[in-house]
């Protein structure tokens, strides 16, 4: 079950009512209980949450100028962010890390994305394998640990973590230190000793414990339990992107007292997020978050070595560079529902991906002052016919991609030339740290 489409549905419901009344919000409150005890959310949580929106969207004093539905669904964002939890600020400083967590997890990918995370905000990153007890726990971390650029230190067939740790010590010199523990197929005596000692050796400044997000209110036990062992500085919940329990796990975690610090929203090393209560419960009910596109596109850019200065005329080179970065950005679904458009079609999506796919192929067949000027493919009919031809789509295709550019190009000179509106796009993204003053004019 998705959860967010669920959520959704039932507020379009409420919101498209004939009369927004008392009726239609106590039937929107039975939709909610519904929607969140079936994606594993926990019951006495779900009806504490409900009776305090029934409560507050039937209060007589509206916000000024706002209306019973507008009241009711900033109230439903409102309760389902503070059931969520909190929101985290990662530590961007040399420090050490400690992870915990059972069998299945995904604690060792969560290692590398967590290390992906430091190193792309400029940190040095070691991961040390203390693992002792899984077989090939060594030789997984030790790749995860290649995939995402990070040091890797660890002893092979070693039992004893006082000397893994020992020796890592003498050798590390990286700013963040990320430990893997040894996990269990179900918390007991014998790991709570060895995460104490591994705690002890290693004096971590934070201790992470991963979840995966298909064990639902479960988590909440777990987050407990880990806290009494160890002490947690807040949980790492992986799969969010692919369980519908996920909603559950989340409110589990956050009712233990437990902070919810990352999601794992992918199977990329890029997957992992800080976690935001306000940024999820927002995605969830289908409101932008304009914010976090911009600070994707704006990191895939740095990566990309994209110019901070576009040149004065729009080039397909340039326009293919743009779509290649666009393509990094991941999923297309996931960029709609950044953008506040969930729930589009999945066939919708999937026609998005194959053009830009499509696109790519065909500005790979084109010359170098097709490129530079892309008026000569209106100029002269037997190019479109070539380009067609040597990238294996139709000229259908060659102008589709065409006229995609020229409507882009149109755009990017209006930009350019009008001041007003780069105005009133700056005060929109104040704060996204996206200088928009870098697009030249």
């Amino acid at each position: 079950m998705d959860l967010g489409r669920s959520l959704r549905q039932a507020l379009s419901k409420f919101t498209g009512a004939p009369v927004a009344d008392e009726k239609a919000v106590k039937e929107l409150c039975r939709e909610l209980q519904r929607v969140l005890i079936t994606s594993d959310v926990n019951v006495k949580l779900v009806f504490e949450l409900t009776k305090k929106i029934e409560n507050r969207a039937l209060d007589s004093n509206l916000a000024k100028g706002l209306s019973l539905r507008e009241h009711v669904v900033k109230v439903v964002y409102e309760e389902l962010t503070s059931m969520m939890g909190e929101r985290y600020e990662p530590k961007i400083a040399p420090h050490k890390v400690l992870l915990l967590g059972l069998y299945g997890s995904g604690k060792t990918t969560t290692a590398g994305k967590l290390a992906h995370f430091y190193k792309s905000r400029g940190l040095s990153v070691a991961l040390i394998s203390c693992d002792v007890d899984r077989p090939a726990a060594y030789e997984q971390l030790q790749q995860v640990a290649k995939q995402s650029g990070a040091a890797f230190f660890g002893i092979n067939g070693e039992k004893d973590v006082e000397k893994i740790i020992a020796d890592a010590k003498r050798q590390w010199k990286e700013d963040v230190i990320i430990v893997d523990s040894a996990g269990r197929s179900a918390f007991d005596s014998e790991l709570t000793d060895q995460l104490k000692r591994i705690n002890s050796l290693s004096q971590p400044d934070e201790k992470f414990l991963v979840i995966s997000a298909d064990i639902g209110q479960i988590a909440g036990k777990q987050a407990a339990e880990f806290n009494d062992a160890v002490g947690l500085s807040g949980v790492i919940i992986t799969k969010m992107d692919g369980s519908g329990k996920g909603g559950g796990a989340l409110s589990a975690v956050a009712s233990s007292k437990a902070k919810v610090a990352f999601i794992g929203t992918g199977e990329k090393m890029d997957a992992l997020e800080p976690f935001d209560a306000q940024k999820f419960a927002g995605r969830l009910l289908g409101f932008p978050d304009i914010g976090s596109l911009l600070e994707k596109v704006k990191k895939i850019s740095e990566e990309q070595k994209l110019p901070d200065n576009l040149e004065e005329k729009l080039t397909m080179r340039t326009f293919y560079e743009q779509l290649k970065a666009a393509r990094k950005l991941g999923p297309l679904s996931n960029v709609f529902s950044m953008l506040g458009a969930a729930d589009l079609p999945p066939e919708m999506v999937q026609t998005s991906e194959q053009k830009l796919k499509k696109f790519e192929v065909i500005i790979n067949s084109m010359t170098a002052a097709e490129r530079d000027d892309a008026a000569l493919l209106r100029k002269h009919h037997s190019r479109i016919a070539r380009i067609a031809k040597g990238s294996g789509t139709t000229e259908a295709d060659v102008r589709d991609l065409l006229a995609q550019f020229e409507r882009v190009s149109g755009m990017f000179n209006s930009f350019k030339k009008n001041r007003g509106f780069r105005k009133k796009m700056e005060k929109m993204m104040k704060g996204s740290n996206i200088d928009l003053s870098k697009l030249g004019g």
